[in-house]
């Protein structure tokens, strides 16, 4: 009887995992993203899949918030301050890379893409999948309880089996030559570009505002997180 409870409680989980990940697997299948857009028109489009993959990842979270609480571990001391230090680049990561071009991993355009001055995508080529995993792993550790695993460890792992599938979708459909030459300032590891030599650091007025607006969206979630959460990183 108490598996059956438990289960019951984690339904909602589930279905709105389902659809959190059909609704994010579609900028993964470039032949009916393409229909969609000659259909909708592109900037339709952009906003309709903005919306509806906001209404399901916060219908997401709400779920796993109303689902039982069964703790798994105590998290490490080191954990949320951990935490408190990986976030900002999370949050820069994702709003930098989903408000750039980038024709090789989930963004709002590919559109105005320079390969000689590719912003963020220096830093990686995957900016937003890095910056949910980044997200994800923290959470995990930080939390140590089942629906913090069901949440952000599947997001999470959702996030790095996306790194190698955008790779090989984005090489078949624009052709391996074209694709080495949008990806060559690039790497799939953040930094390795920069490190070895590859790509510059970026730089311009652009990525520095996206930068702030990515430490922006950090403030307002370290300001909010109890308020919505229920729990404050602050302690």
């Amino acid at each position: 009887m108490a598996f059956l409870s438990l289960s019951a409680g984690f339904g909602g989980v589930a279905a709105a995992f389902v659809l959190f990940l059909v609704t994010h697997s579609l900028p993964a299948m470039p032949s009916l993203r393409r229909r969609l857009v000659s259909r909708m028109g592109e900037p339709f489009y952009l906003t309709a899949y903005s919306v509806v993959s906001l209404a399901t990842l916060c219908w997401l979270i709400a779920a796993t918030l109303e689902a039982p609480y069964v703790a798994l571990w105590d998290p490490p001391a080191w954990a949320r301050p951990l935490a408190l230090g990986v976030m900002p680049v999370a949050c820069v990561l994702f709003v930098a890379g989903a408000s750039s071009p980038n024709p090789l991993s989930v963004a709002a355009t590919a559109r105005g893409f320079d390969p000689a001055r590719p912003g963020i995508v220096a830093v990686t080529r995957h900016p937003v999948l890095w910056g949910c995993l980044l997200w994800s792993a923290v959470h995990v550790l930080a939390n140590g309880d089942l629906r913090a695993v069901l949440l952000f460890g599947t997001l999470g792992l959702f996030s790095a089996g996306a790194l190698p599938l955008y790779d090989r979708r984005r090489a078949r459909a624009r052709g391996r030559a074209e694709w080495g030459r949008l990806a060559a300032g690039t790497s799939v590891v953040p930094l390795w570009a920069l490190l070895s030599g590859d790509a510059r650091w970026p730089a311009g007025w652009a990525f520095r505002v996206r930068v702030a607006a990515g430490l922006a969206l950090y403030a307002v979630i370290l300001a909010a997180h109890g308020e919505l959460f229920g729990v404050s990183p602050l302690g």
